[in-house]
């Protein structure tokens, strides 16, 4: 009997999925719970397990193919366990269906089947009637790709210049909440579309990971108006603190005490003073939220994601190192969820030794701040000893603070800077 292997929901408002790598293939033997494919979304990558041990009878999706959350994957043979593999069943797919001609007064849409969502979307706001896209889906099905290179198709070099960019739509549920788009936008422009490849050139297509991420990055900087700030901190306080309780807390806990849980606390601290940066900006209005959520960005070997770390106000600095030693094992061994990625509304970012003295990160939207971690470093500067200027060496960091200047003015926003540092020096942290 063959048993449907279907996309399952990957997160609340997750609708569909790009199918990345099948791990398998057609008349493989499978094991139960043995992944199957590869899945990304705009929230996470995620490994489909097989549902059964048995045989692969019948993949129903290719690779870089869009499908929504339910669509079959695959077919599993459970009845074939233990039986020689069988013969690939080679998948008859129909044509595309020819086009129904335009009635008059107006074409009717394409029915929802043969369009996935997001290319739907992207043409309604770039005006392109879904009639004059091939789609180069299953059976016919149009897809993202297809609309961009028929939005591509239609622009050359002698067209008259697209209008002034209005605000974005966002990608896809950015951290899952919705906003308000505007109705149009110009249509997705070629870039470098044309250019000519030159010898020793390397062409390397954007994953569907990369391209997510890009995404997210550009209709950020469009959306909010960036502005940073700088903040050296001395963390020998810090270092002094964890030096003490370092080997008591693995040995009590099972794993080691980073310095990221004592930013994150002293961060958690200051948002209650200032829950400006708390917040996020919702048409003409702008609201400060309740609850305080931390997205902590983690890089894995597929790119970057922001684990959400719920009700950080809520935990002792002990229990917050356990939810970001979870989170970011996790996120790296790739058994994230989607729901784990959701509902931060205030990001730290710590891109770690890498030798880095400070950067500006890139707001996570619809948030309107983030805080990035610089390198510790022992460096000479100048304190008081005894009444009397001296040079001593101290591990000083740098944290750079990138916020909305449409929700957040320089002052709360230096307050804010400030206070995280007034904790840290101080280490005023229970452990």
């Amino acid at each position: 009997m063959a048993i449907k292997v279907d996309l399952p929901s990957l997160g609340e408002s997750v609708v569909e999925g790009t199918v990345s790598r099948w791990l398998v293939a057609q008349g493989d033997s499978v094991d139960l719970d043995q992944p199957l494919v590869e899945v990304t979304t705009d929230k996470v990558d995620a490994e489909i397990p097989s549902p059964a041990a048995g045989v692969v009878v019948r993949i129903c999706a290719a690779e870089g193919e869009v499908v929504e959350v339910g669509a079959v994957l695959a077919e599993i043979d459970g009845d074939a366990v233990g039986a020689s593999p069988a013969a690939p069943v080679t998948e008859e797919r129909p044509p595309a269906p020819e086009p129904a001609a335009s009635p008059v007064g107006g074409a009717e849409p394409l029915e929802d089947a043969r369009v996935t969502p997001v290319a739907r979307r992207l043409a309604e706001d770039a005006e392109i009637s879904l009639e004059d896209v091939e789609g180069s889906g299953h059976a016919g099905r149009i897809t993202k790709e297809d609309v961009l290179r028929h939005a591509r198709s239609q622009d050359s070099p002698s067209s008259t210049p697209a209008p002034a960019a209005a605000m974005p739509a966002p990608p896809h549920g950015p951290s899952g909440e919705t906003r308000t788009a505007p109705a149009k936008r110009p249509a997705p422009q070629p870039g470098y579309a044309n250019y000519s490849m030159q010898e020793g050139d390397r062409l390397i297509p954007m994953s569907p990971m990369r391209r997510i991420i890009a995404d997210h990055m550009v209709y950020s900087k469009r959306t909010s108006p960036h502005v940073g700030t700088v903040a050296e901190v001395d963390m020998g306080a810090v270092v002094a603190l964890r030096s003490a309780h370092k080997k008591g807390f693995e040995a009590a806990q099972g794993f080691k005490l980073t310095f990221l849980p004592f930013i994150v606390h002293a961060v958690v601290r200051a948002l209650r003073e200032f829950p400006a940066l708390n917040a996020s900006v919702l048409d003409d209005a702008i609201v400060e939220k309740r609850d305080v959520n931390i997205g902590v960005a983690v890089e894995t070997e597929k790119g970057l994601v922001v684990p959400v770390v719920r009700n950080a106000d809520r935990f002792s600095l002990a229990g917050l190192a356990a939810e970001l030693d979870d989170l970011a094992a996790r996120a790296r061994s790739r058994r994230i969820s989607a729901d784990d990625l959701q509902g931060g509304t205030f990001t730290v970012s710590n891109p770690g030794r890498q030798g880095n003295l400070y950067g500006f990160a890139i707001i996570n939207q619809p948030q309107v701040g983030i805080l990035r971690m610089g390198e510790m470093v022992k460096r000479p500067v100048v304190r008081t000893v005894e009444g009397e200027d001296a040079i001593v060496i101290r591990p000083m960091m740098h944290l750079a603070l990138s916020y909305d200047h449409r929700a957040v003015d320089g002052a709360p926003a230096n307050g804010f800077l400030f206070r995280i540092r007034e904790s840290l020096e101080r280490a005023d942290f229970d452990l």
